[in-house]
């Protein structure tokens, strides 16, 4: 009896078996396609930002409304019967375990929040929502390197296929070494950074019983005091509470915050629903609502060679998917 009540503290929290919870195949879609809207939004409100609003200050501003937003959840959790990583009867080794997981992690999330919201800056908006969009490739590399799983040929060909796609749009359709811009590799990082934080984090979910939440709220508070300290150390702490008392930055922090919380909770809540092979193929197409919004919002000009490789990345990504989907079944 003893062994059964210890092995119940490590069922997943988003397991479809936990909390006696019936998951809803509707649902999970309905919720899918409400994370590619949001998804596709994001870059749209970050660019949108009043140009006195650098990068580095807007990433803590949009935190910490995030971690605002993350309260209620949190403390409405802590109500429940299910704790999480706060329930007495966890191994300490456990929790202090997951709680070094979850440092590593904020310190990962930091560094992309801020590349986030500059790659977009810099790279352009258009490029850069196709270049996160290299997220599967990453995982690939990070599943093969931290578990060694070998992949099918036809998904190594695909995967060629999507880097000669991203390698054409980072010379903005020159296929000149020469021309491929710093900005879009800086944009890469963002993607290869989700994925390492992603599978650490996938395994931490899987093997504690910490909440969905839980570690939004984690991520977003290391964040917050992370993107505090730095930003004081290079613009200033009075620069910081300056930017505190603008009320256009709060409203475009504060936007970005709760669009970006809702995003990360929606995508939890997705998948606790359906498969995440089938939530990724519904949020795949978010570089052509990015595209739509800042044609007729931000007024950006669509280039030729930008609607060509996000159909290269697009086919290879959903040829990703079916192989993955087709060795799944065969097995």
């Amino acid at each position: 009896m003893a062994d059964k009540k210890k092995h119940a503290h490590f069922i997943p929290p988003n397991s479809k078996f936990s909390n006696n919870f019936h998951p809803n195949r509707n649902i999970g879609i309905f919720l899918s396609f409400i994370s590619l809207f949001l998804l596709g939004i994001l870059p749209i409100i970050s660019n949108s930002r009043p140009s006195a609003l650098n990068a580095l200050n807007f990433a803590f501003y949009l935190s910490l409304w995030e971690l605002s937003c993350s309260l209620p959840l949190f403390f409405y959790e802590l109500t429940k019967s299910n704790l999480g990583i706060f329930q007495k009867s966890i191994d300490s080794k456990i929790r202090k375990k997951t709680f070094v997981v979850m440092v590593i992690t904020g310190i990962i999330f930091t560094i992309s929040t801020f590349f986030y919201v500059f790659a977009f800056d810099t790279a352009g908006t258009v490029s850069t929502a196709i270049a996160i969009q290299t997220y599967p490739l990453f995982s690939i590399v990070m599943e093969f390197i931290l578990f060694k799983k070998k992949k099918r040929s036809s998904e190594l060909i695909f995967t060629l296929i999507m880097i000669v796609g991203i390698y054409y749009l980072g010379t903005e359709g020159t296929w000149l070494i020469s021309g491929f811009s710093p900005w879009f590799a800086l944009a890469l990082i963002i993607p290869l950074l989700w994925s390492i934080a992603h599978v650490i984090i996938k395994h931490t979910l899987d093997t504690s019983p910490i909440t969905p939440n839980q570690v939004t709220f984690f991520r977003v508070l290391i964040s917050s005091i992370l993107l505090f300290g730095i930003s004081s150390l290079l613009s200033g702490t009075s620069n910081i509470f300056e930017g505190f008392m603008n009320l256009e930055f709060q409203i475009f922090g504060f936007i970005m915050g709760i669009v970006y919380y809702l995003e990360l909770v929606n995508w939890f809540s997705a998948v606790k629903h359906v498969d995440v092979s089938v939530a990724s193929t519904i949020t795949t197409p978010t570089p052509i609502i990015t595209m739509v919004f800042a044609l007729f919002i931000l007024k950006e000009s669509i280039e030729l060679y930008q609607i060509l490789a996000m159909i290269i990345v697009l086919v290879s990504l959903y040829s990703l998917i079916w192989s993955g989907r087709a060795k799944h079944y065969k097995k």
